[in-house]
């Protein structure tokens, strides 16, 4: 069965089960600090996981795509994806743990046909906060798992929250046994011998956490996330999901282009190339900063890969075509996108030539000193800066060694690069880290700021002025806008004026939900209007603004306090960016 297949039995099933499909928000968040990319399918669902109710009701259903930062350097085994698409299925205070856990077995067994002998499930063990989930239990021996299938396990693998605090619970999981032989008598889905792989998730929200413990939540929710790669590579009997479709167009022609034969290289210019498409697709591109610099380093990755490979970099466009015509019914964006993919990989590529041989000619600095010092080894501190500063790969530096018959202290190397990977893991979980609970009310009045803003610089600079992305904080708000120049400081005055005169009208701040075609004909405002189903939220704030939003918001302007600009500068090529603060009066 092809992904494409599967993704679609999954949307069929869960609404012919009273569920209403939702579009994939876009890769790039909107409003949303906590992370760099849409990470899972809760992400753009927050507001309503918390509350607020959804435009489209109770019961909701999508596919989401996704990216994961952490392990980019583990890519190149037979199972690590940066990009990825999750399906999920939603309830918003309407159904629990039975129908959620009779659907899952359903759609598994009878819609994809998986031998019940071959699914084990997981479930809470319970502890002293909170108690052994046998409900979900009996739920799944009800549904039709064998005796002998289900196993309690504690919180680190069967309990889900964002953060620290906020709304939490157990969680079911679902796991296929691929026939691999058990790896001992004790062999389980706990394992990491490849018997057992996860397939499924399903996580109750029915507790609420906060410094005084847990707390019974008044509105539960059904969060589930099922990977599509993964169940597409078990349901064909593949080792790797670059057996599958997905990657095996791009593959092959790697195979035939490549004058060394390295399976992980080829894999990771395969993962690679159709993150970074993704990404581009969705409005990414290149930086030195937060998802851009995620962006360059997955192109670069890629680009010494196919070196290694000793593929010409001009086949980067024919690689990307064939990218496009194989997963452009999957994603349509590819298509329509594909000119400004080829042309933003392309650059990047350029300039990651020249830094190579920026640090190709740092090397040679570096081993003539060595060498005039009668030493042969170059230490790791300096392959390592050269890698870190230059992106000039260790593999290089090795080989450039050897010819210079000088060695490298790879130990260095290992340690100083394990500390950097530590460093970056810890950082990206800190992205994460915020998730449900970082929504407070500093938040939500940056939140309506954007929106005043983005209406003050469409009068001050013109309407060709639209939102580009946002980052919020509990500390100031990052707005990006489509404008060719620098604003002036008389533009920048006037708006921070036009933002704090509406401040002070004391505007309410309504919400209505309508048809997605009746507020675009009203004239609302959207980053991303294709994301968004048939019933939208909009956002009214007099006649000042009119954008289609999840929220969250303030109920009136004067709740925001002083507005000030602190920095406008360049974002990239035709976008700046304002950086700016409210002060409470």
């Amino acid at each position: 069965m092809k992904a494409i297949e599967i993704r679609k039995k999954y949307l069929d099933y869960f609404k012919a089960h009273g569920h209403i499909v939702i579009p994939s928000s876009p890769l790039i968040p909107e409003n949303d600090p906590s992370v760099l990319f849409n990470t899972a399918g809760m992400q753009p669902l927050v507001p309503y996981l918390l509350g607020q109710p959804h435009p489209l009701g109770k019961r909701l259903v999508d596919y989401q795509k996704c990216v994961r930062t952490n392990d980019i350097d583990e890519v190149g085994d037979n199972r690590h994806l940066t990009y990825f698409e999750m399906l999920g299925n939603w309830s918003l205070g309407d159904y629990f743990k039975e129908e959620s856990i009779k659907m899952s077995f359903e759609f598994l067994t009878k819609e994809l046909g998986i031998p019940v002998e071959k699914l084990s499930v997981t479930v809470f063990e319970g502890d002293e906060d909170c108690p052994k989930d046998e409900f979900s239990a009996k739920c799944w021996k009800d549904a039709g798992i064998l005796d002998g299938h289900i196993y309690y396990y504690g919180k680190d693998d069967n309990w889900w929250i964002a953060g620290e605090t906020g709304p939490c619970g157990p969680d079911t999981e679902m796991f296929y046994d691929t026939g691999k032989p058990a790896c001992s008598e004790n062999c389980q889905p706990s394992c990491d011998c490849g018997k057992y792989v996860e397939i499924w998730n399903n996580v109750f929200m029915e507790y609420f956490k906060d410094e005084n413990g847990y707390s019974k939540l008044k509105q539960q929710n059904v969060d589930t996330g099922l990977g599509l790669e993964r169940m597409t590579m078990l349901l064909q009997g593949k080792e790797t999901p670059f057996d599958t479709e997905l990657f095996k167009p791009v593959m092959d022609k790697l195979s035939e282009l490549q004058r060394v034969d390295i399976i992980e290289s080829r894999r990771i210019v395969a993962e690679h190339l159709r993150s970074s498409m993704m990404i581009i697709a969705d409005g990414g591109r290149p930086s030195n900063l937060d998802r851009g610099y995620v962006l360059r380093r997955l192109i670069r990755r890629m680009i010494r890969q196919m070196n290694k490979l000793q593929i010409d970099l001009n086949e980067l466009s024919t690689l990307i075509d064939i990218n496009v015509d194989n997963l452009k019914e999957m994603y349509p964006e590819l298509e329509q996108n594909r000119e400004t993919i080829k042309q933003v990989i392309i650059e990047e590529k350029d300039k990651f030539v020249k830094t190579l041989n920026h640090g190709e000619r740092e090397f040679e600095k570096e081993v003539k000193r060595l060498q005039e010092q009668g030493k042969d080894t170059i230490e790791g501190k300096i392959v390592f800066r050269l890698y870190d500063t230059y992106g000039f790969p260790p593999e290089v530096t090795k080989d450039l060694a050897t010819e210079n018959g000088m060695k490298i202290s790879m130990e260095e190397f290992d340690k100083l690069f394990k500390e950097h990977q530590e460093k970056s893991r810890a950082g990206s979980e800190q992205k994460f880290k915020g998730g449900l609970a970082s929504t407070g009310e500093m938040e939500t009045k940056y939140h309506t700021a954007t929106h005043l803003l983005n209406a003050a610089l469409k009068q001050v600079l013109g309407s060709h002025v639209h939102q580009r992305g946002s980052n919020i904080t509990a500390e100031r708000l990052r707005f990006d806008f489509s404008h060719p120049a620098k604003m002036t400081d008389e533009e920048k005055a006037k708006t921070e004026e036009l933002v704090n005169k509406w401040i002070k009208d004391a505007i309410p701040v309504e919400r209505f939900e309508m048809k997605k075609d009746e507020a675009i004909a009203q004239g609302a405002e959207a980053m991303f209007i294709e994301k968004y189903g048939d019933i939208v939220s909009v956002y009214k704030i007099g006649d000042v603004s009119l954008e289609l939003c999840g929220g969250p918001h303030v109920e009136n302007t004067s709740e925001l306090g002083e507005f000030k600009i602190k920095k406008e500068e360049s974002s990239s090529s035709g976008v700046r960016r304002i950086k700016a603060i409210l002060i409470e009066k």
